[in-house]
């Protein structure tokens, strides 16, 4: 019973991770945004919140400085995307290289540091409950923002005017503009919101859950994270559930390893990519529910008066 709720606890740490950035993306894609470089904003985000530990020892200031560095990356992106018209797809892959590159060149003099000792954290009373206790409630308290952060943009996508507003850019842009909205400055917002959100979970990723700096640290969490917006179909609940999954696969590799289960570890190591591929296979053979669920102009540029 330990080592279940070892891995329920080490599953929902994994999931943090990709929920927070893919909720960055799902934000994005709801105004019409994809961006492909959640990867290299997390990278950097990574080494901005890692390098403001090492030097203020905060990890609060650490994840002001992961979402500072995510938001002036996504406004770069957004700025070529929105207001300069160029591919949503290239630009991205090219974030995405531009960070792993920047990263592991301003992060050679961090690889040897060590972050300083994090007090350990648990729920009064909950967290002393056995079995519950260490599976649910002995967490950083990020986990427990997370589903808030969940929560709050379930409320604000459906349940607020400028939620409408902001999906409407997304569903029909042209209309939003009729009614004099600016759908530019909406879009712009939106990635820099998504960005800020990619680098609060980069930051969370070299801060808490493992705290140190090595070059590409990231390993393919941000292209799991645009793959969860389609297998949640642009819902913030499915999303968290989604994220937990994946987060369950990722740690199963090393429980099964600790118990002794004679499979090879690079099959291991690639369960949580190949779920990814079949997941999406799966989805992608009812092109009408996805077409139902994704915003209209999603990756589509807007161009005002045409």
């Amino acid at each position: 019973m330990e080592s279940i709720a070892l891995l329920i606890a080490a599953s929902l740490n994994a999931g943090t991770v990709l929920a927070i950035a893919s909720l960055g993306l799902l934000i994005n894609e709801k105004a019409g945004i994809v961006n492909l470089g959640a990867e290299g904003m997390m990278l950097c985000a990574a080494l901005a919140g890692f390098a403001t530990v090492v030097h203020t020892g905060s990890t609060l200031a650490g994840f002001a400085a992961g979402m500072a560095a995510g938001a002036v990356l996504a406004a770069a992106f957004g700025v070529l995307v929105i207001w300069l018209n160029t591919n949503q797809y290239a630009t991205g892959l090219a974030l995405s290289l531009f960070g792993a590159g920047f990263s592991a060149f301003a992060g050679t003099g961090y690889v040897q540091e060590k972050l300083p000792e994090q007090a350990s954290f648990a729920l009064p009373l909950l967290g002393d409950m056995p079995l519950l206790g260490p599976a649910l409630f002995r967490h950083h308290p990020m986990v427990y923002v997370c589903v808030g952060l969940v929560l709050a943009l379930m409320w604000f996508l459906w349940r607020t005017r400028a939620g409408l507003v902001l999906r409407s850019v997304g569903e029909s842009p042209e209309s939003a503009h009729a009614l004099g909205y600016p759908v530019r400055r909406i879009r712009l917002l939106a990635v820099v919101a998504g960005g800020a959100l990619c680098g609060l979970a980069g930051a969370y990723v070299s801060t808490v859950y493992t705290p140190l700096w090595v070059e590409g640290m990231i390993a393919g969490k941000g292209w799991i994270a645009l793959a969860l917006t389609t297998f949640a179909t642009w819902r913030p609940a499915r999303v968290l559930l989604g994220a937990y999954l994946f987060g369950g696969l990722t740690m199963l590799q090393f429980h099964l390893q600790g118990m002794g289960v004679q499979v090879p570890s690079q099959i291991l190591t690639m369960m949580p990519y190949l779920a990814t591929v079949v997941v999406l296979v799966l989805i992608s053979r009812n092109p009408t529910w996805i077409r139902i669920n994704m915003p209209a102009s999603m990756g589509k540029p807007f161009y005002p008066g045409a």
